[in-house]
């Protein structure tokens, strides 16, 4: 991909930008980059101004200070908008990427034109306990903090899963690739700040345009968690994606951008 542009300010956030039209936001997942999302803006690009950012502290955007706050993407992402000059934008979202869209939306409605939601949900509900949640994060921070290891050294293990069977092997080396360059800090920040974010989405609120995607081997948000979703969300739009996993803009980017496609043409 090209070399990124960055929003000023703290932390300076990197994205990239392609094509002229209706502005499209892509947000990666907790274990990606912008890098993600490259055959989706090669796509848009004709008739959309596909743009995909690096959340802080993701690939060439800044790292920064102290905790994280989940909602802190949020304001993120708005002040990527304010410097951009749009004033409504589709809001694409991945896993990780899927929960800001809804935060996002939730605190300022009039800056989204519609919401696309991938291998994603709505947050994590009061059934999900205090202990179970420090237990999560304990086991996902223990080999790069009490095992010493890096990103590089968990991505081989991790990439796999969130693949489907018959993944090809180019998927999963974007994947691994992809993990391989995580800012340690910044990922474990982002694990505690998702995992302990109490605030799950009003799905019933929604009222713009929605598409909800997701790979029908996804095994962290599987097709029934999309489906209860869709049924949330008032005149909500359903997609699975055969053959691919929790990543099914990467194993499946044709049908992926053929149902993302068909939606931002006609997302009424």
């Amino acid at each position: 991909m090209a070399a990124p542009a960055f929003v000023p300010g703290t932390p300076r956030l990197a994205y990239e930008a392609l094509g002229a039209g209706p502005t499209v936001v892509f947000l990666h997942g907790i274990g990606g980059n912008r890098t993600n999302w490259r055959e989706q803006l090669d796509a848009l690009a004709p008739g959309f101004r596909a743009v995909a950012w690096d959340a802080r502290g993701y690939g060439d955007s800044d790292d920064y200070d102290g905790p994280l706050a989940f909602p802190d993407f949020g304001s993120d992402l708005l002040r990527l908008l304010d410097h951009l000059d749009v004033a409504q934008a589709h809001l694409v979202g991945l896993s990780m990427g899927g929960r800001i869209a809804l935060d996002f939306y939730e605190a300022h409605r009039d800056r989204v034109a519609s919401l696309v939601l991938c291998d994603t949900f709505a947050g994590y509900d009061a059934s999900i306990t205090h202990e179970q949640r420090e237990k999560f994060i304990a086991s996902r921070k223990k080999p790069l903090v009490d095992d010493g290891k890096e990103p590089r050294d968990i991505a081989p293990l991790v990439a796999p899963t969130l693949l489907s069977r018959r993944a090809p092997p180019a998927a999963l080396q974007r994947l691994v690739d992809s993990m391989a360059i995580l800012h340690k800090e910044s990922y474990i920040k982002a694990i505690e700040a998702m995992t302990r974010y109490e605030r799950v989405a009003d799905l019933a609120a929604i009222h713009v345009p929605a598409l909800v995607v997701c790979g029908d081997e996804d095994k962290l948000t599987p097709p029934a968690i999309a489906h209860d979703m869709v049924a949330k969300i008032p005149r909500a739009r359903l997609a699975i994606l055969d053959g691919a996993g929790h990543l099914s803009n990467i194993e499946q980017p044709a049908a992926f951008n053929a149902v993302l496609l068909a939606f931002l043409r006609a997302p009424g």
